[in-house]
């Protein structure tokens, strides 16, 4: 199939980054072809899907609130989220193939059922997401893109917070945690910008990690090679 033209409404996206690492070994390669398709939170595709609408939360999640991780990487956090809050739905988000299977071998161990998967873009999410859907948003350790000439690409920018903060309900929370300085200089520039109050009342607050926290792989790296981890919560307005 042919990749869908850019038009006005719809305008081309470029994806900065990995979607495959390492060869897959066979029981996550199983995990892929079993378990991925029934894990999705509804039709989530290219724009000339005909099946590609609103998506229906109510339909696939009841009524619980539903919370959005995005980037999840090996998914610790999320399955972590997922058994302390069994009346919650988490939909996470992650491109990278090797994480998403990671992801699912965590779903088995656990037995956790109140997941949804999107192995792609956060972006295509965003688009068939209703306004103030989401009850609580998680961005932990985002790629930093660390060259100036690529900070465009970091998450925090209009791009993406315009349509966070659209599907975001009033109220809700917006967590980020990074290791990195300048990442947090521009979170914390933008963030604010696009219907956000940030909540750190002192240092002791964006210092100490969450009370339900739950490390991720990415965070013991950091602290293992000497870098700071960050934690900031946002609320939207």
């Amino acid at each position: 199939m042919s990749k869908p033209r850019p038009t006005a409404e719809r305008p081309w996206r470029n994806f900065y980054g990995r979607t495959r690492g390492k060869k897959l070994r066979p029981a996550q390669r199983r995990y892929l072809e079993r378990d991925l398709a029934a894990l999705s939170p509804g039709p989530v595709g290219p724009e000339d899907n005909p099946a590609r609408r609103p998506l229906d939360l109510r339909a696939r999640f009841g009524a619980r609130p539903v919370w959005l991780e995005i980037g999840f990487g090996g998914g610790e956090h999320m399955v972590h989220q997922a058994w302390l809050n069994p009346g919650v739905a988490i939909i996470g988000c992650e491109p990278f193939i090797n994480g998403v299977a990671m992801l699912l071998g965590k779903i088995r161990a656990s037995g956790v059922s109140n997941l949804a998967v999107h192995p792609g873009d956060v972006r295509d999410l965003f688009d068939v997401l209703p306004d103030a859907s989401i009850g609580r948003a998680f961005l932990l350790y985002p790629d930093p893109w660390p060259k100036k000439k690529h900070h465009k690409r970091r998450f925090v920018t209009p791009e993406f917070l315009r349509p966070l903060a659209r599907v975001l309900a009033r109220g809700a929370e917006f967590r980020v945690a990074t290791d990195i300085p300048d990442y947090v200089r521009q979170t914390l520039e933008q963030v604010p910008r696009h219907g956000f109050e940030w909540l750190a009342e002192s240092p002791r607050d964006w210092r100490t990690p969450w009370k339900d926290w739950e490390p991720t792989r990415y965070e013991r790296k950091a602290l293992r090679e000497g870098r700071v981890p960050y934690y900031m919560t946002f609320r939207r307005l």
